[in-house]
């Protein structure tokens, strides 16, 4: 198969392990990986500049398909120092006297803000885990996302009763290429090469069924010689 296929993904998603298997499968179509921001990542499919997207839900789906892939643990990243330090899991409520910082990208879905409300809103999540640094309330994001912006000065512990975010993969409602696009869903999904979405297997060479044997009819049966008689032998 020919051609070429450009996958968008969001910072924090590690789309290697699947663009290896993308190239085994698929060695004529080259695949293109593009990082960008969850705010753009949408956008990206809808004009045609990538073909899918691997982002976080909930998000901007209009046009959109989104087959959800897994769910992250959401955490609350706070300065190393803080009183939170000696804890392995937090809750909501242990927050609500702390500053929480909400980034105009956050994924997360809250039906209320918990916390202290912020003077204003970070434009990423990057900025909002500066602040932190900077000692000024906490964040919470997901645990991909605090890996990827980690800092030594930081700390983060999963946030028991948080909304988490799910990575989907997405693509347009009207796809121009839909063969493409079910391979990309068949390698996320992890189908075998034999599936029935993934690529076709190179058909089978039919064996060649033996040769059989002539049958042999019975073999003639032959006709009995009456059997001599022996004259009796006279005495002398």
């Amino acid at each position: 198969m020919t051609g070429s296929f450009t996958l968008a993904y969001v910072p924090g998603v590690t789309p290697g392990k699947w663009a290896r298997v993308w190239e085994e499968r698929l060695p004529e179509t080259p695949l293109t990986l593009v990082q960008v921001t969850a705010a753009e990542a949408g956008e990206k499919v809808r004009s045609g500049e990538a073909d899918a997207a691997l982002l976080r839900l909930p998000g901007d789906r209009e046009d959109l398909h989104a087959i959800p892939l897994y769910t992250e643990t959401s955490v609350v990243v706070f300065p190393k120092d803080h009183e939170f330090a000696a804890a392995d899991e937090l809750s909501v409520e242990d927050l609500a006297e702390h500053v929480l910082w909400q980034p105009l990208d956050d994924t997360l879905g809250w039906d209320a803000q918990p916390g202290q409300a912020p003077v204003e809103r970070p434009e990423t999540t990057l900025d909002a885990i500066q602040i932190v640094a900077a000692g000024v309330g906490m964040v919470v994001v997901p645990q991909s996302l605090a890996r990827l912006h980690h800092r030594k000065d930081l700390k983060f512990v999963p946030l028991s009763d948080a909304p988490q975010s799910r990575v989907a993969l997405s693509f347009p409602i009207r796809d121009e290429n839909p063969e493409l696009i079910e391979h990309m869903i068949g390698i996320v999904r992890g189908r075998t090469v034999n599936s029935t979405r993934g690529p076709a297997p190179e058909p089978e060479k039919k064996k060649q069924a033996p040769k059989q044997q002539q049958r042999r009819g019975p073999a003639p049966q032959q006709k009995k010689q009456p059997a001599k008689r022996v004259k009796p032998r006279r005495g002398r």
